[in-house]
């Protein structure tokens, strides 16, 4: 295992992300993990993140030398780096020329970190601070035109730092660098598979529920259905799965969720639908605030779970479909909250089961596909695109109403339809429709309109904490913009949202 240590930078789940894509088991702690905690963990190597502090500021995060004395590699990244600089002896210092983006970076070869990587690499660098004077038994290992020491190492130690950040893409031999640290500076095997995740799951649910009861939040959504099966295979007929259909979902797509895991469907699942459309549209009526809406959905979801329980009787775990970047963005550890997850900070501050059990929390998205592969989860079901759970409550700008969920459901119809004739949906991450709350004068045909705007979203990703605007073909969007606006009741206008992740979120909310 590499235990990753997050300093609240932007880029720390990819750095886990990365380690597994090397067949590593990693995980991601706060700074705030002890030295002991450390030790009985024995983790082959730590990886210091990033993060937005001057490590000579008063509240700069920091550990003491004593890590160093572990016998453990260290790899620090960006902030990591200049912690571990400042910590052994060195001094680090504000730069006299900041580097952000991609920037051409000349290494030392021979050193174990860098082995099978071009002398002059293109790395991502994101830095106002640099190590201006190493430590005493370092070696500058890399440089820039302007940053002197892009890397240093002190080899005989197993001690490794970077300015820059080879867990992002721009870094284009990244993935080499960290697979150097991990298989070779560290001495794992390379031999954790999904298989041995799902394998290692089935078993510790058995033991931690025993012969207890419990209830699984089924959206259908790839998430929840991976952990549903999860579960169904760990203690069968103690599962039920509880879908609640909130009015608030694509069209058509409760029926088909209960074509899916109801009582006609391939899995021998105990399965409840609760239609509480109306319920959920009272609790949203004249709320506007995207984030207070997340809560209002993610809270009602809880309170039909609840009661759905108490029919049940006696149930002790409710189970969530919660994935690593639904932590992350909810702002648990040390990042900054993005929006919260209804499965994870929409959650109110009471619930009424014994325990939240959460078994694909620490998996990416794909790395749940996988898992949902191993299961024998059929394809269609696996690689859907997702679906957030408070559904199309934060894909409505402003208000919820009847009317504009209408609009929406049948607007992302269109679209989706369209996208999958064409077969550009192979590309695609997410794609779908929003509604603004910008309605505009229009014409259609002698009489003057003045209705909503639709936005239509697509993007491509590989693990949904970055993305970048899918270019959809001319024909194709033009097809999709007259279907809409002739056969939407309520739109006169089109837009299409080209901003990448970040700024802006995958969801248009």
């Amino acid at each position: 295992m590499i235990i990753v240590l997050d300093f609240g930078g932007q880029y720390n789940q990819l750095i886990a992300r990365r380690v597994r894509e090397c067949h590593v088991y990693c995980e991601v702690h706060p700074y705030t993990l002890s030295l002991e905690k450390i030790r009985e963990m024995n983790p082959k190597g730590i990886i210091f993140t990033g993060g937005p502090n001057s490590v000579y500021g008063e509240d700069s995060p920091q550990y003491g030398k004593a890590i160093y004395e572990l016998g453990i590699p260290i790899l620090g990244i960006c902030y990591g780096s200049q912690l571990m600089a400042h910590t052994l002896g060195g001094r680090v210092a504000t730069a006299p020329v900041s580097e952000y983006g991609k920037t051409e970076v000349k290494v030392n070869t021979n050193s174990a970190l860098f082995e099978g990587v071009f002398e002059n690499t293109i790395c991502w660098m994101s830095h106002t601070d640099y190590i201006e004077r190493i430590p005493d038994g370092f070696e500058v290992t890399a440089s820039t035109k302007v940053c002197p020491v892009a890397a240093m190492e002190n080899a005989s130690r197993k001690l490794y730092a970077v300015q820059f950040h080879p867990e992002v893409m721009h870094t284009v031999q990244g993935k080499v660098m960290l697979a150097n640290f991990v298989l070779k500076i560290c001495g794992c095997l390379g031999d954790w598979k999904m298989n041995s995740f799902v394998e290692t799951s089935i078993r510790s649910l058995r033991e931690k529920i025993g012969d207890g009861k419990v209830l699984c939040a089924l959206s259908g959504g790839v998430d929840s259905s991976v952990a549903a099966v999860l579960l169904a295979k760990a203690v069968g007929k103690q599962l039920t799965c509880v879908f609640v259909d909130h009015g608030l979902l694509r069209k058509n797509e409760g029926d088909e969720v209960e074509a899916v895991f109801g009582p006609n469907g391939p899995y021998d699942l105990n399965f409840i639908r609760v239609n509480a459309a109306e319920r959920f549209y009272a609790k949203l009526a004249g709320v506007t605030e995207p984030e207070k809406k997340r809560k209002i959905i993610g809270e009602e979801f809880i309170r039909v779970f609840e009661e759905e329980a108490k029919k049940i009787g006696a149930v002790d775990y409710l189970v969530q479909g919660t994935i690593y970047p639904d932590v992350i963005e909810s702002g648990l550890g040390k990042s900054a909250v993005i929006k919260s997850h209804h499965n994870v900070g929409g959650l109110p501050d009471y619930v009424d089961f014994k325990e939240i059990v959460e078994p694909l929390r620490m998996l990416f998205k794909d790395e749940v596909r996988d898992a949902g592969r191993e299961l024998g989860i059929p394809e269609h079901l696996v690689s859907r695109q997702p679906f957030p759970g408070p559904g199309l409550g934060i894909r409505i700008i402003g208000e919820v109403t009847p009317e504009k969920i209408r609009i929406v459901q049948d607007a992302d119809y269109i679209f989706r339809e369209e996208i999958a004739k064409a077969g550009v949906d192979k590309n695609l991450a997410q794609y779908f429709a929003a509604l603004s709350n910008m309605r505009s004068v229009g014409v259609m045909g002698d009489g003057r309109t003045y209705d909503y705007a639709v936005v239509l979203r697509a993007v491509t990703t590989s693990d949904f904490m970055t993305a970048e605007s899918a270019p959809i073909p001319w024909d194709v969007m033009t097809k999709i913009t007259n279907r809409i606006v002739n056969e939407v009741k309520g739109v006169n206008r089109v837009l299409y949202d080209y901003t990448g992740k970040p700024p802006a979120t995958i969801e248009l909310e």
